[in-house]
């Protein structure tokens, strides 16, 4: 809980809200840290949405949704509108790190809870935020250069959003850094389908279509960017290789690191 218990400073011109999803906050925290530490290097105030009267941390509902269970995803869904009620109705920005979670609630929530459309026409992805706020001129971290090549590949939330030109628009900020998108479909992980193991030789079909051998012709040395967890894992489990959420990239490129 390194990100609701440490004491940050408690200014910053303008406030937004990070939704801390189940996947980051307990398997990959680092992506979370990074997020908070580039948007304090921005000069914002972060505030993370946390449940009122329960220790359980919120979750958007999604991997209940997948399989079926819709009284449990409704019921994930209402706790999350209950948790983030106060801030939607001051307008402040919610913004989420992991595309499955954040198109849910923007997606799937108005159908689930009709009273969640507000919600749902507020929350972003993280790029999706620092770009709009690039284009309003209030997102100018100081952010060191980082020569050489970066390969990206969009989440399939991202691309069924129109949301991969924010990605690249936000890592093109980073100095020296050539950025190119993989032209590929889904990786074929697909939030748990690849881990079965009925699934698992398609999943892998899948990735080797274009993903896969994308990944390995670049250089070791290239940065290899992917917001989706299903989408690490599968480029991790398929070629050997590392990507990075682009809050680590932009967290790599910040003049001072806290």
């Amino acid at each position: 809980n390194w990100f609701v218990d440490r004491a940050w400073p408690k200014r910053g011109s303008r406030e937004v809200v990070l939704f801390v999803d189940t996947f980051n906050r307990y398997f990959e925290p680092d992506n979370v840290r990074a997020a908070v530490r580039v948007l304090l290097a921005a000069d914002y105030r972060v505030h993370v949405a946390q449940p009122d009267f329960e220790d359980r941390p919120l979750c958007c509902g999604r991997t209940f949704l997948s399989v079926g269970m819709v009284k449990q995803a409704r019921r994930e869904a209402e706790r999350v509108l209950e948790a983030l009620r106060r801030w939607v109705d001051f307008g402040v920005p919610i913004i989420g790190l992991e595309p499955s979670c954040l198109y849910t609630m923007r997606d799937e929530y108005p159908v689930l809870l009709p009273q969640a459309r507000t919600l749902a026409a507020r929350v972003m992805m993280f790029e999706e935020f620092l770009d709009a706020e690039r284009r309003a001129g209030h997102f100018a971290p100081p952010l060191k250069p980082l020569p050489g090549d970066a390969l990206l590949h969009g989440h399939c939330h991202q691309k069924a959003f129109a949301a991969m030109p924010a990605v690249e628009n936000v890592l093109k900020l980073v100095p020296g850094l050539r950025v190119s998108t993989a032209e590929t479909g889904c990786c074929g992980m697909a939030g748990a389908f690849g881990y079965e193991a009925e699934h698992y030789e398609v999943s892998m079909k899948m990735g080797e279509l274009g993903l896969l051998p994308a990944v390995r012709k670049t250089d070791t040395d290239t940065i290899l960017v992917a917001d989706g967890t299903s989408c690490r894992h599968q480029i991790a489990d398929g070629t050997g290789r590392s990507a990075l959420h682009v809050a680590r990239v932009l967290e790599l490129a910040l003049a001072a690191q806290g």
